[in-house]
């Protein structure tokens, strides 16, 4: 996989993905930037949170189970220090559908957690990272 990130000016940047898209970051206004678009680090967290939505949609279709929606949100907690790594991440699993089991949905965010995600796989190295989640009938 090859990205490309190229900086436009203050603390603006343009990344451009394998797959053909693009997207802008853009720094704080005490960094230089102008605070146009997403941070970087932030850029990570939604990256993760995508990852593993992806999955839990894509593990509860498999298992037949009438899935209408699934929100994912996330809170992170960052180090005080530099590096700022996130040091915990909880996801918080919002999934709507017509009869869905709760034993599915469970399974397919530890499937996600433990085997699929590898952004969240590769983001528990440094963060501890915990999940719940709650059922929403449609």
């Amino acid at each position: 996989m090859k990205a490309r990130v190229k900086w436009l000016d203050h603390m603006t940047f343009v990344g451009e993905t394998p797959s053909g898209h693009t997207v802008v970051m853009d720094g704080p206004p005490q960094h230089g930037g102008r605070n146009l678009a997403a941070r970087p680090m932030e850029m990570l967290l939604l990256g993760m949170g995508g990852c593993t939505a992806f999955d839990v949609v894509q593990i509860l279709k498999k298992s037949r189970q009438e899935v209408t929606d699934c929100v994912v949100e996330l809170q992170a907690s960052r180090a005080e220090r530099v590096p700022q790594v996130f040091t915990e991440i909880h996801i918080h699993f919002v999934v709507s559908g017509r009869g869905l089991s709760e034993k599915q949905v469970k399974r397919a965010i530890d499937l996600s957690a433990n085997k699929f995600c590898s952004a969240s796989i590769m983001l528990g190295k440094t963060a501890k990272i915990s999940h719940d989640f709650e059922l929403i009938e449609d």
